[in-house]
């Protein structure tokens, strides 16, 4: 079946719990900033349409429900690079100083050491925001090499076949990305991009044993998310009974909210841990192969980007110490 053990990934969550209740704050607050001021705007929109006939005021309510609903998305959209440093990559790294059976040092917080072995690798969100989109176009294209290969398969059907494979694909590695980070930040390397290269090879060298292992937590966690939408349909529709003018589809898309805020705050660190296990196993005294490296940069732009911001990277200096600069 699969080659992790959930017993490890549940036990190095528990150990990590101040970045899962930094994750639970950030997502379910996230959940509900969604269905409040979803609110707030359909009861604007409400009192608006006050002022014409009833189909009017639907009008309006639904609107305001609408621009509620978006503002909220647009924050979360202009957010998405500091809770990739602070909350995702913060996390990672912890786990990744666990999963070697190291120990954390005492007498500081987890959240204020990841940050700065975060802030020290990779300097700026926006370079681990650079390397976390490239790194996501590299393994596109890794799935779309295998897609290829199912698709020459003499399968009655191959067509629809391949399609629902690709898609399936799709969901599995998006557990990926953030692995390559975690060996990134592994290597205590001072160029990420380059440690970013190495960790993509070696994971396209070895995309076999990944994918099954990608395939059987998404199965799980996708499998997991559906209960809990359904679990949250309930209170997602009183949510939706006490906006005023409600309506009925607004029950599924807050109930798929909450059950994204459950997967993204509890379900995907556990996921995301079972892949490192994985991951760190497999390469273990492996060296990145030329061949698969060649293929890579016939395969993506995006890896040849990668390979010639490692190439290029120029670590930033260090300040001279005052003492020596004044003679």
């Amino acid at each position: 079946m699969w080659d992790f053990s959930i017993g490890r990934a549940l036990g190095l969550m528990a150990r990590t719990m101040p970045f899962i209740v930094l994750r639970m704050a950030v997502y379910f607050g996230a959940a509900v900033a969604y269905v409040l001021v979803t609110g707030v705007g359909a009861g604007v929109g409400w009192g608006i349409g006050g002022f014409g006939d009833p189909d009017f005021q639907a009008t309006t309510t639904m609107w305001g429900g609408v621009i509620g609903f978006g503002v909220v998305a647009a924050v979360m959209y202009l957010l998405r690079e500091y809770v990739l440093y602070v909350v995702k990559a913060g996390h990672i790294a912890v786990l990744v100083k666990l999963l070697d059976g190291e120990e954390l040092p005492e007498g500081r917080s987890q959240v204020s050491y990841a940050r700065e072995e975060i802030s020290r690798r990779f300097v700026q969100a926006s370079v681990l925001f650079g390397i976390d989109q490239l790194v996501k176009g590299v393994l596109r294209a890794i799935t779309g090499l295998v897609r290829g290969m199912v698709s020459i398969l003499p399968i009655p059907g191959a067509q629809q076949f391949v399609s629902i494979i690709h898609a399936f694909l799709r969901i599995a590695v998006g557990f990926i990305d953030e692995v390559i980070l975690a060996f990134a930040i592994r290597t205590n390397s001072d160029n990420a991009w380059e440690s970013a290269r190495t960790g993509l090879v070696l994971y396209a060298q070895n995309y076999k044993p990944m994918l099954k292992n990608a395939a059987w937590l998404a199965l799980i966690v996708y499998g997991l998310s559906f209960f809990v939408f359904l679990i949250m349909l309930a209170p997602a529709g009183l949510a939706v009974y006490l906006i005023p003018g409600a309506w009925s589809a607004g029950g599924v898309v807050f109930a798929l909210l909450f059950a994204w805020s459950v997967k993204a705050a509890l379900l995907e660190p556990f996921a995301i841990t079972c892949m490192m296990e994985v991951y760190f196993r497999t390469i273990k005294g492996q060296v990145p192969d030329p061949a698969w490296e060649a293929k890579l940069e016939q395969l993506s732009k995006k890896f040849s980007s990668l390979k010639e911001k490692a190439a290029s990277y120029q670590p930033p200096r260090a300040n001279p110490d005052p003492a020596t600069a004044n003679g």
